[in-house]
C-alpha cells in the first residue's frame, strides 16, 4: 500500500492499494460536493482499464448527487474497460443503494479487503 498523498478535497482522499486506486469518499456526500468531486472522479476514471475501489466508510451523509456520482464512475470505469468495487457500510446509505437499485449493479462489500479480492467485477457484479 502507498502512502497516502494530502487529500484533493475534504470530501475525497485517493491512495493506491493493491492495483486499485481507492478514492475515499468523506463527509456529507449532496450536491455540493458532488460539484466538488465530479471532476476529480472523472480524472480518475478516464484512464485506460481503470481499477477503481469507491469506499463510503466515512461518509455521514448520502442523497440523490452521490447516487449520480457513483453510476457515473461505474459507467465510465465500463466504457473504459475497466473494474469497479463499492465498499459500504452505513445501514442508511445501503438502504439507499437498494431501494435505487443501485446496489444491484455496483455490489457494495463489507470492506476492503473483500472489494480488492472480489473477482471479475468488470460489470460491478459478483
Amino acid at each position: 500500500m502507498q502512502q497516502d498523498p494530502p487529500p484533493l478535497s475534504r470530501h475525497l482522499r485517493v491512495r493506491t492499494e493493491h492495483g486499485y486506486t481507492v478514492l475515499e469518499f468523506r463527509g456529507d456526500i449532496d450536491i455540493a460536493a458532488a460539484v466538488e468531486l465530479t471532476p476529480l472522479l472523472d480524472a480518475v476514471t478516464q484512464r485506460p482499464a481503470p481499477r477503481i475501489v469507491i469506499d463510503l466508510r466515512q461518509v455521514d451523509f448520502f442523497d440523490c448527487s452521490g447516487l449520480r456520482l457513483l453510476t457515473r464512475a461505474r459507467s465510465r470505469v465500463l466504457d473504459h474497460g475497466g473494474r469497479i468495487h463499492l465498499v459500504c457500510t452505513h445501514p442508511l446509505t445501503l438502504r439507499v443503494l437498494r431501494i435505487t437499485g443501485v446496489a444491484e449493479v455496483l455490489p457494495p462489500r463489507a470492506g476492503m479487503a473483500e472489494a480488492l479480492g472480489s473477482p471479475g467485477a468488470a460489470s460491478g457484479r459478483s
